[in-house]
């Protein structure tokens, strides 16, 4: 039994009936370190209103492709575009349209929330600063946190606050590494909801990474699973789920995670 589709015919496949703008874009991108590739001629579009999910186990190369389109590391070959631009050479008219936000990243520890978020909104030219945050923090249910010093937060009220800093200059394209990570299940519930109200009503395109898969059900439109750097599939949730020999989304993860496909190996036959 093979996937009845290769990555790239499905990619292909997509991009000709969707014709909402390709807001990022990456081709044949690839990072060499020492010899190992941690991308291999990764390619993939996302277009304006779509959450993408990038899915793979640790060493798969999501956090490689992250740093990449961040501009944070270069690859060795490929190109990579936003808004229809070269990324490397319009970096900071890009950044200017775009946020990130991660669960592993932490905000300056001796300031107040506050005041970090203050300082961000400087950063990012937010008109009226102080009303943009008092309106961010209620969305996200973190006011209370307002006078509480940054370094001194649980994990779960950091990454909250993280995602308050990447909303503020209202982006188009939001990079999101994780982010439900150390959040109960119920601030959990919360955020994904957060995410898809302000993802539907400023019709931004996110690019979502999560090792949770009920966060991948509920947020994302298409995912892409990388093992090893490559792209093993690429479709909806559902439509992976179903071409798989797996029940469900979580399955297809650890199939991948352990074997770098998501279809069993045909049972042969009993010799005779």
């Amino acid at each position: 039994m093979t996937f009845p589709s290769s990555p790239a015919k499905i990619a292909a496949r997509m991009s000709t009936t969707d014709t909402r703008e390709i807001i990022l874009e990456a081709r044949e991108l690839t990072r060499e370190f020492e010899g190992v590739k941690a991308l291999d001629r990764f390619s993939f579009k996302l277009h304006r209103g779509e959450v993408l999910g990038l899915l793979g186990a640790n060493g798969a190369g999501k956090t490689t492709a992250m740093n990449c389109l961040l501009g944070l590391t270069l690859p060795t070959s490929g190109d990579l575009f936003a808004f229809g631009l070269p990324l490397q050479a319009n970096r900071i008219q890009i950044l200017q349209r775009s946020n990130f936000s991660s669960a592993y990243t932490a905000l300056p520890g001796n300031l107040l929330v506050w005041q970090n978020l203050l300082v961000f909104a400087r950063i990012y030219g937010v008109p009226n600063p102080k009303k943009k945050i008092a309106e961010l923090m209620e969305l996200l249910e973190i006011s209370h946190l307002d006078k509480r010093v940054t370094g001194q937060l649980s994990a779960g009220e950091s990454t909250r606050v993280n995602l308050c800093k990447a909303f503020l200059n209202d982006p188009e394209l939001l990079m999101l590494d994780e982010p439900t990570a150390s959040l109960d299940p119920d601030i959990a519930d919360k955020v994904r909801k957060v995410v898809r109200k302000v993802q539907r009503e400023r019709d931004i395109g996110i690019l979502y990474t999560s090792h949770n898969m009920r966060d991948i059900e509920e947020v994302c439109d298409r995912v892409i699973f990388l093992h090893k750097g490559k792209i093993v599939c690429e479709g909806t949730p559902s439509d992976i789920v179903a071409q798989s020999s797996s029940d469900n989304l979580e399955d297809v993860f650890i199939k991948i995670a352990r074997d770098g496909e998501i279809l069993d190996e045909p049972k042969k036959d009993p010799a005779p």
